[in-house]
């Protein structure tokens, strides 16, 4: 379980950019008054709550949103049958901008090779 979180909160910080989620750190550290009194927001994290899009125009969304939008993206296995001869393949949909975004925030590839 222990795991689970902290995958989670590396995700959560890696795509801070795209979630109502802090992500201008050294704003919020420079007004932080005391250690007693609770951070006030940056002005990044204002606007994003305000104004719904991102500085790079896409929506932003919380963390189990923005899960529930990656899990569209899919493997097919497509089988068809051409002539006497069936081939098989799959196709990995293609993602949408948003998706795009946060695969190159993670730093990851849906392309597996072997």
């Amino acid at each position: 379980m222990l795991s689970y979180y902290y995958v989670e909160w590396h995700m959560r910080e890696l795509l801070a950019p795209i979630l109502f989620y802090e992500d201008d750190w050294e704003a919020v550290a420079a007004r932080k008054e005391s250690v007693v009194y609770p951070a006030k927001k940056s002005e990044k994290a204002k606007n994003k709550a305000n104004k719904k899009p991102t500085s790079d125009n896409f929506p932003v969304h919380s963390f189990q949103t923005l899960l529930d939008d990656l899990a569209t993206i899919v493997k097919n296995t497509i089988s068809t049958t051409i002539g006497s001869k069936s081939f098989v393949f799959e196709k990995i949909t293609q993602p949408t901008a948003i998706q795009e975004r946060a695969i190159d925030l993670l730093g990851i590839s849906i392309i597996c090779t072997q």
